[in-house]
């Protein structure tokens, strides 16, 4: 299954519609249409976002499993986080801020490392 596919299997289990999903994601209309018109997948620069609007992990949405639970199919080069965690709040702050202010905070926490090892 395409990832567009799944994305459109996961509008219709919420009862969102592509209009109301384009605003929340900030992607245009048309482009979400392409993606089942064409038989095409979202860039990769946007999966975050529609997993966010979806309330999915990227695991739900990039790997072709019944399975909700990424724990299944987790391979051991990966960390799996509980979204409700203080990690996983820590890795979407992160994941926000400027190149520059992530390096800062890189900085701040090999200095603390350095300070506990």
């Amino acid at each position: 299954m395409l990832i567009s596919e799944r994305i459109y299997q996961y509008l219709e289990e919420r009862g969102m519609s592509q209009n109301e999903f384009a605003k929340r994601t900030g992607i245009s209309q048309s482009t979400i249409s392409d993606w089942r018109r064409k038989g095409t997948n979202p860039s990769a620069d946007k999966i975050m976002i529609i997993c966010d609007v979806l309330g999915i992990s990227p695991y739900e949405l990039l790997l072709e499993t019944d399975s909700k639970n990424p724990r299944e199919y987790r391979q051991t080069d990966y960390v799996v986080i509980d979204k409700n965690s203080k990690e996983y709040e820590l890795i979407r702050k992160y994941e926000k801020l400027a190149p520059d202010a992530q390096r800062r905070l890189e900085g701040y926490l090999q200095a603390l490392t350095d300070l506990v090892y």
